[in-house]
């Protein structure tokens, strides 16, 4: 299979030769190109019945890297668990104009705080008039910076539950299709992220204040269990993973994509590697940016007193969340026999001591 990697080592030197980068992408950039190799260091697995000895290359660990969040997506999982709720719940998305990635992508850190503050306040604000729920909500929100073709496309997912904690202490179940119309939605948000902008005196387009901007809702959730079987795929996402790369050949790099403008039609894209390596760069994130965020009742101020009063108050069986160790989670997603001796196939491969550490 074809990896970013390959791309990243086969043509990462001629990209750097006319494409400037910043610190953040740069650490990205190395960090993905290197990952598991020797430049990594790495360390000796020994089995323990035979003896014998494998040499594993360490991972990078880098959030951007396709390789290194599926662990980090797993141990997220299990611990989001423990605060879902047996009620229904939305999927809300909102996403900012074409017209405003000139003055988002060299402010990043900044328009993308302020993106996360224009979102939980609208759907705070409209969660609290009686009109719509009266109660305070739970939100997780995560941010992606891409579209399906690679292209920036900055938008945040929001996974809203189907009711809301009242003032006074009561649980106030929403509607059951759609607790705040779209509309509403988009235009309140609308005026909140622009006056934010304004307020930090960036320039913006007039045009902006009038026209639409896309908000919209999926349909509920029919169980936890698909909320968090969504929130698997989303949370830990990388613009790209390996399987969409279909071909590396001549220079050029093909990979899949869905054309939601085309009535969600699966395609092949093809641009040149180098021009695949910029895109991928456009999506790393600030150092230190947290992309996902909690609101309401699941923000982290006296969370575990919410929730617990939210358990009771939708009738919620708490469950005690078994939490894995690395070597069980490793086995829940490579498969029972990852760690199995190649040489004698009874032993298990486990990490020798620290000493045993290669540089």
């Amino acid at each position: 299979m074809i990896e970013i990697q390959d791309i990243i080592n086969q043509f990462g030197e001629e990209f750097l030769r006319t494409n400037w980068l910043y610190p953040v992408q740069r650490k990205a950039f190395s960090a993905i190109g290197h990952c598991r190799t020797a430049s990594m260091g790495a360390h000796i697995d020994v089995c323990n019945e035979c003896g014998y000895e494998k040499i594993s290359y360490n991972s990078c660990r880098n959030r951007h890297c396709p390789k290194c969040q599926t662990v980090a997506k797993e141990q997220w999982i299990e611990k989001q668990n423990q605060d879902l709720l047996n009620i229904g719940y939305f999927h809300v998305v909102f996403t900012m104009p074409n017209e405003l990635n000139s003055i988002v992508y060299p402010n990043q850190k900044l328009v993308y705080k302020l993106f996360f503050k224009a979102v939980s306040e609208t759907l705070h604000q409209l969660c609290a008039d009686k009109k719509y729920l009266g109660a305070t909500p739970g939100i997780t929100a995560v941010l992606h910076t891409w579209g399906q073709n690679l292209m920036y496309h900055p938008h945040i997912h929001c996974i809203v539950t189907g009711g809301g904690l009242t003032k006074d202490g009561k649980w106030q179940v929403s509607r059951k299709k759609f607790f705040l119309p779209v509309k509403v939605l988009s235009r309140k948000f609308r005026g909140k992220f622009l006056s934010f902008l304004k307020q930090a005196n960036l320039l913006l387009d007039a045009t902006l204040y009038t026209k639409e901007w896309v908000v919209y809702c999926k349909p509920p959730f029919k169980s936890a269990a698909k909320v968090i079987e969504y929130l698997g795929r989303y949370t830990h996402r990388v613009a790209i993973s390996n399987k969409r790369i279909l071909d590396l050949t001549n220079g050029q790099v093909t990979f899949s994509w869905r054309d939601y403008r085309d009535n969600n039609q699966k395609k092949n894209m093809t641009i040149l590697a180098t021009e695949f390596i910029r895109r991928l760069m456009m999506h790393v994130l600030p150092s230190g940016f947290r992309k996902i965020r909690h609101y309401g009742i699941l923000a982290p101020r006296n969370k575990s007193v919410k929730i617990a009063l939210c358990k009771k108050l939708t009738n919620t069986v708490s469950s005690n969340v078994i939490q894995l160790d690395a070597i069980e989670r490793l086995r829940k997603i490579l498969g029972a026999d990852f760690d199995l001796c190649p040489c004698c196939r009874t032993g298990r491969l486990t990490r020798a001591s620290p000493a045993a550490e290669i540089a």
